[in-house]
């Protein structure tokens, strides 16, 4: 009996040391959804975001917003947004006024967290091992 319940004992540690910390599957939030996680869709959904401020506030103005908080109130954009902490990532802008790039940064590079770029142009770019730049693979839609 006692190495019945030792044997036991010894397979559920054995078992519990071997799970492993698995992550569930992303479920796509829409057909093409690049996204490899939801903190990556939001990421993305971020940078539209951005993005389609950008081009709201440049018809208006004549030019790009050079801070985020300019945006605030233009198309979607709220004032947490203008936070460039957005959780799992951080936020990096540059604008010139005549020309912006946003980068965000995981806080921590792994298959769920790349980084992403983007700039006037619209085109969406990442890598997944240092921040992207506008020589980074862009970011094809999936299907």
């Amino acid at each position: 009996m006692k190495i019945a319940v030792m044997t036991l004992f010894i397979l559920i540690a054995a078992a519990a040391c071997a799970q492993v910390d698995i992550a569930p599957a992303y479920t796509p939030k829409f057909p093409g959804d690049p996204a490899h996680s939801s903190a990556e869709a939001s990421a993305l959904g971020y940078m539209r975001t951005v993005a389609s401020a950008q081009r709201e506030y440049k018809k208006k103005h004549g030019g790009f917003a050079t801070a985020l908080s300019a945006l605030v109130g233009t198309g979607s954009f709220t004032r947490r947004m203008a936070s460039t902490d957005r959780r799992d990532y951080e936020v990096k802008f540059h604008s010139t006024g005549k020309a912006y790039s946003l980068t965000l940064v995981p806080k921590k590079f792994d298959p769920g967290h790349r980084s992403f770029y983007t700039d006037e142009s619209g085109e969406i770019r990442a890598d997944d091992a240092k921040p992207a730049t506008a020589s980074s693979d862009p970011v094809n839609r999936k299907g």
